[in-house]
């Protein structure tokens, strides 16, 4: 592991390329039983540049009128997400939280696709990391302190890298300034995916 901060943690080619096809065929299962949607903003109703769907007991999402929130069931479909899938979990155990992830939040990233600054605190246990897993083609990670505004640094992710947000790092502003198309072969089509896992109640 490589400390880009004190709690945030990089693990660069934590899975092999087996292991990334593995994990791609283990989400298309889990996107065929939730599919994809796009987010909006709340209040505003505008429409994330990510698509998105979740695996596990709870799933993050977000709606003009209810805002951020995590919920047991589609907000489309209305059925419950797909398992996390096992070489998921065996990332999350880098993290060393000693209880497992509630939520495996997945995005897919276009070409264009953006994540803007921002922190990952809808979350009640706060003492638990997010474990971070990057498919397909390479980002521009940026993340910066706890506070809004502060300096930021950014660095390259690359297909099957692992990113540890924990410790004094739990709360730090991160985001994805953009994608660069063709520098991976593991998807069918341009893009990237990252998924997330979070514990979101306290054990």
């Amino acid at each position: 592991m490589i400390e880009l901060a004190p709690g945030l943690l990089y693990r660069p080619g934590f899975f092999d390329r087996a292991a990334q096809e593995a994990l791609v065929a283990d989400l298309r299962t889990a996107v065929r039983l939730a599919p994809l949607f796009t987010p909006r903003m709340p209040r505003t109703g505008k429409p994330f540049s990510v698509r998105m769907t979740n695996c596990g007991e709870l799933g993050w999402v977000s709606d003009e009128t209810r805002g951020y929130r995590y919920q047991a069931t589609h907000p489309v479909t209305g059925e419950p997400w797909a398992p996390i899938p096992d070489l998921a979990m065996k990332a999350w155990k880098t993290g060393g939280f000693h209880a497992p992830p509630q939520a495996c939040l997945v995005n897919f990233y276009d070409a264009k696709a953006r994540m803007g600054l921002h922190q990952d605190r809808d979350e009640k246990a706060l003492d638990a990391p997010v474990v971070s897993i990057s498919l397909g083609d390479a980002c521009l990670f940026r993340f910066g302190s706890t506070s809004r505004g502060g300096p930021t640094k950014s660095i390259r992710l690359e297909s099957g890298d692992l990113v540890v947000i924990g410790g004094a790092s739990r709360l730090c502003f991160h985001g994805v300034d953009r994608i660069y198309p063709g520098t991976s072969t593991l998807l069918a089509e341009a893009g990237r995916i990252n998924l997330t896992l979070r514990r979101v109640d306290t054990p």
